[in-house]
Parts: C-alpha cells; structure tokens; sequence
C-alpha cells in the first residue's frame, strides 16, 4: 500500500507542476500577444507617417521643379529678347 501512496503522491505532485507550467505558458502567451499587438500599433503608425510624409515630399518635388521650370522659361524669353536673332556677333 505504501508504494501506491507514493506513486499517486508523486502522480500529484508531477500534475501540479505541469499545472503550474501551463499556467505560466498561458500567461507567456497572453504577454506575447499584447506585445504584438502593440507592435502592430506602431507598425501601422510608421506605414501611415511613412505614407504621408512621402506625399508631402512629392508635392514639394513638384513645386521645385514648377519653380525651376519658370526659371528656365523666364531665362530662355530673356534669351530670345536680347535683340540678337541668329546669336551671332556681326
């Protein structure tokens, strides 16, 4: 009788631990979660900025480059206007 009050003493104490063990696997899993979730947060946070601020900086291209067209155009109407239609010396 002895033995079988040991082994279902041990039987006990090993079911227990594994209790205890998927108890703290579930509490592992639950932080792991939260943790991706707020990675995902910040994820989807980084996509929109990263969106927004590439918008931002091709209207800006576009406005240089409109204002570097006009530069362009204003300089080749002085050329044109400088009196001298071949733009050759006589």
């Amino acid at each position: 009788m002895s033995a079988v009050r040991n082994l279902l003493c041990e039987a006990d104490r090993d079911e227990d631990e594994l209790a205890t063990r998927i108890q703290a696997l579930g509490a592992d899993r639950s932080r792991l979660a939260d943790e991706l979730d707020g990675s995902l947060v910040k994820s989807r946070k980084l996509e929109r900025a990263n969106r927004e601020i590439a918008e931002r900086l091709d209207a800006a291209i576009g406005k240089i480059r409109a204002v570097l067209g006009e530069g362009d155009k204003e300089k080749a109407d002085e050329d044109d206007s400088d009196g001298d239609d071949d733009g050759e010396d006589e």
